[in-house]
């Protein structure tokens, strides 16, 4: 079903490359907000050291962002040293088509990281993607995004999180 990751995490850091080989995962496709940065755009040491470890285990990590801030998504991405796609309006498939066309592999080796359902997820499952779902950096969110959190909450529910 659309709606349904095929995993759930708390934060984007408890995704471990053991879990990424298990899965088959190459490439990593990151949502920023909420996901790698919060709503006052602080990313954390904690993110920048995971994605330096997860590179460094040979995944490649690709940005894909609503925003059309592009200078926002630019500084995370030049930070993290990773490319980036923005205003990407997923979930409609062109980005998650476009990253996938750049990295010339298969939808299943790719997996799609975000903190929203009716973005992230459902962009990534019509795509084929695996799915994960992590919980949003902040409670805080933008007001295009908090209408959705109590529909996205009841879902989660029934989503048992990843150790």
């Amino acid at each position: 079903m659309l709606l349904y990751p095929k995993a759930y995490f708390d934060k984007i850091q408890n995704i471990t490359i053991q879990f990424l080989i298990k899965n088959k995962i190459k490439i990593l496709i990151l949502d920023v907000d909420n996901t790698l940065i919060d709503k006052e755009e602080i990313l954390s040491e904690e993110v920048i050291k995971w994605t330096k470890d997860i590179k460094g285990q040979g995944v490649r990590l690709y940005i894909l962002s609503n925003t059309n801030r592009k200078q926002k998504v630019k500084k995370v991405a030049e930070k993290l040293e990773i490319p980036y796609i923005h205003f990407a309006m997923k979930p409609f498939k062109r980005g998650f088509k476009k990253i996938q066309k750049i990295v010339n592999e298969s939808p299943e080796r790719i997996a799609v990281v975000g903190d929203q359902i009716f973005t992230d997820i459902i962009g990534g499952n019509r795509c084929n993607m695996f799915t994960i779902l992590v919980d949003p950096i902040k409670e805080k969110d933008y007001w295009y995004t908090a209408w959705k959190r109590p529909i996205e909450n009841r879902i989660k529910s029934k989503i048992t999180k990843e150790k």
